[in-house]
């Protein structure tokens, strides 16, 4: 079957790049094609395309060129051709991992226009020390965009010029791009900040909150139009992180705060937080919503943070107890007799998980019977009955594995015989044809046996992790951590004590209550 020659072009453009214009899609797209067109190789090739817009090029986690290595792996890539290696990747260690080990391997040639780099006219080369060095300028030159890109946002901050999308809860963007009180959601953060200078506790402002009806953020932005936060499970009923969060933030008082997180590296989206001595503070940049009088009387409100536990206590079910109404996780309350109770519908009587709680103990109880109870069914069942037939279809995959062989020999044998003119060239064709076919017959056969032979080990796997698993339940006393960690994705409350339980293993455990 006839496969055409395929010419990959790779296009990124960063978000910084988009403001030179040479480096536009466009621009590199015309470039690469007419590189293309002119190929001898493309008189009939098949040209794709895979375009990066507004991706950083210092790591690979990039759709389209995630798309072209899938492609070069399935052997469906002949060529590929960038405008030059920044295009590609700024990071010479994984680039150079792609150029030296993987593009060879699959014998896919790499074009570099600008750089004048063609895998075809080194012979096995990778352009030694001048790539290096160009990827070295690239390193360097990406390190230092990132260094003036920050400058002159911090630049921008103390000039009063905001640059965010968006803004905090109770402000919006004016027309000169700067901060400014929303009439409409300014007054709901005045009355938080009113209500915890009275002493009131966040349980208390979330009651008032929802009484007079005041839709949370995420609400309020969706009937706005602008649908970020899933507001599905919300019911105008405030969460006490989003109260927390309000009060500590010093935008309300017209203060701005930058750098409270650190990118850990130049094209990672993985930051960490720094320390508050590291922060950086911009008095009366925008108009405040409360002053700072009633900033500080509420923060002298607040509860002292109590010394940080070391030893935090680990129970089976942790992080794995959700309300089956609304949705929300069910904290654990930390008395002396624990339950799981749904904090979230407190201030909504009418809800049907309104005062939903279930004791630990109980719920427990509950899922190792259903656990024990699947472990005794295994234990009962299971066997290993399917060793003697992985056991013959490995003898049988032999067998026809000397039947190959056997077909490979008499074709060495009509050869010889052919050459020695002890058969004529007519016999040789016709006694190779019948060989051929019986050749493809077993070798189809043989592939078979091997597909089902994988898939049985698996399973033999697969059923051997069951069966220990079984046993390490019957000789548990009840619900452990290692148990839980193991079979429960997560477990989903009703009134009644009724639940629903995701399982991890779901070819062991497929009954719940």
């Amino acid at each position: 079957m006839y496969k055409p020659y395929v010419i990959g072009l790779y296009i990124r453009l960063s978000s910084e790049d988009s403001k030179v214009g040479s480096f536009s899609i466009e621009n590199q797209k015309r470039a690469l094609h007419q590189y293309a067109d002119a190929m001898e190789d493309a008189a009939h090739a098949e040209v794709l395309e895979f375009v990066d817009n507004g991706y950083s090029g210092t790591n690979f986690e990039r759709p389209a060129v995630q798309e072209l290595l899938d492609k070069v792996r399935e052997g469906a890539v002949n060529c590929i051709i960038v405008k030059d290696f920044t295009r590609f990747g700024r990071n010479s260690i994984e680039v150079g991992y792609f150029m030296e080990r993987v593009f060879p391997l699959y014998g896919v040639r790499f074009i570099s226009l600008n750089d004048g780099f063609d895998s075809d006219t080194l012979h096995g080369d990778t352009g030694g020390i001048n790539v290096a060095f160009q990827y070295l300028i690239s390193e360097f030159y990406s390190r230092d965009l990132s260094i003036k890109y920050k400058t002159a946002k911090y630049v921008k901050f103390r000039r009063g010029e905001y640059q965010s999308m968006l803004c905090p809860y109770g402000y919006q963007k004016g027309t000169d791009g700067r901060m400014e009180p929303d009439e409409e959601t300014a007054p709901n953060v005045r009355l938080i900040f009113e209500l915890a200078g009275r002493g009131c506790t966040s349980s208390e402002i979330i009651q008032e909150l929802y009484e007079r009806k005041i839709p949370t953020p995420g609400e309020y932005k969706a009937s706005k139009g602008r649908k970020i936060h899933d507001i599905s499970r919300t019911h105008q009923i405030w969460q006490r992180s989003t109260i927390r969060n309000i009060l500590l933030d010093e935008r309300y008082i017209g203060t701005y705060v930058m750098g409270r997180k650190q990118v850990v590296e130049v094209g990672s989206s993985r930051v960490r937080n720094r320390d508050e001595s590291e922060w950086f503070r911009i008095p009366d940049h925008h108009p405040a919503i409360i002053s700072k009088e009633l900033f500080q009387r509420v923060q002298e409100l607040k509860p002292k943070k109590s010394c940080i536990k070391k030893n935090v206590h680990l129970y089976p079910l942790r992080g794995k107890v959700f309300c089956g109404c609304c949705g929300h996780a069910m904290p654990r309350n930390p008395s002396k007799s624990h339950f799981f109770v749904c904090k979230h519908t407190e201030v909504d009587q009418s809800a049907a998980c309104h005062g939903l709680r279930i004791a630990e103990k109980d719920l427990e109880a509950i899922l190792y019977e259903i656990i024990s109870r699947q472990a005794q069914v295994i234990l009962n069942v299971e066997n290993l009955s399917n060793a003697s037939l992985l056991d013959t279809k490995i003898a049988t995959h032999t067998e026809y594995s000397q039947r190959v062989e056997s077909c490979l020999d008499r074709k060495r044998v009509l050869y010889e015989q052919v050459l020695l003119k002890e058969i004529t060239l007519e016999d040789y064709k016709a006694q190779k044809a019948d060989v051929d076919a019986e050749l493809e017959r077993l070798r189809q056969v043989q592939g078979a046996l091997s597909a089902e032979i994988a898939q049985a080990k698996m399973d033999a796997k697969t059923k051997n992790a069951r069966l220990e698993l079984a046993q390490e339940i019957s000789a548990a006393s009840g619900l452990n951590t290692a148990l839980a960690d193991a079979l429960i994705e997560r477990v989903d409350i009703h009134p009644g004590n009724q639940v629903d339980i995701v399982w991890k293993m779901k070819d062991f455990c497929t009954e719940g209550m």
